[in-house]
């Protein structure tokens, strides 16, 4: 019977994209990172959305959006600040503060 080689998933990353610390490596972590904080802003808008009991037409209608743009939002296409503050504060979210860090935090809206 023939050994079966197993392989780490950063073995498998290291070989295909990149060693880490290399430009390749570097640009796809970023953009795995990028998708996961957009998943976690639709999830965030999803979630904040049932709770209130509206759909996404109805929230889209509340924002000046279409259903389709609500729906990509959440499912975690990109989404720009002025669009954040629009879904949110329709959702009744009135603050928001980016913390940068070392550089200090930012009130959004």
């Amino acid at each position: 019977m023939e050994k079966k080689e197993f392989y780490s998933f950063d073995d498998i990353k290291d070989k295909y994209i990149g060693e880490k610390g290399t430009s390749c490596r570097e640009a796809y972590e970023q953009e795995v990172s990028d998708a996961v904080q957009a998943y976690k802003i639709g999830e965030a808008i999803k979630n904040a959305r049932t709770q209130m009991h509206l759909t996404q037409e109805e929230l889209g209608e509340k924002v000046g959006v279409k259903k389709s743009q609500i729906s990509r939002l959440e499912n975690g296409h990109s989404i720009t600040i002025p669009t954040m503050s629009r879904i949110f504060k329709a959702l009744g979210v009135r603050t928001a503060i980016l913390d940068l860090g070392r550089a200090g935090t930012v009130a959004l809206w």
